[in-house]
């Protein structure tokens, strides 16, 4: 995973927590769990429409 290891996602999670404080990581958290949610979402919604379109054509 990028050559991260344990100590190295420590301290960004202490620099995350000092530049956003405590209080904001649920919501940082839920956010980013709802845009990938989204993302995901939509590559799948992508990929039917692509299928449906190939046996439209054919």
């Amino acid at each position: 995973m990028f050559g991260l290891g344990m100590p190295e996602l420590i301290i960004i999670l202490v620099i995350i927590v000092i530049i956003f404080g405590a209080g904001k990581l649920p919501e940082i958290g839920s956010g980013l769990g709802k845009g990938i949610k989204n993302f995901k979402k939509a590559t799948t919604d992508e990929e039917k429409d692509k299928i449906e379109e190939k046996e439209q054509s054919e």
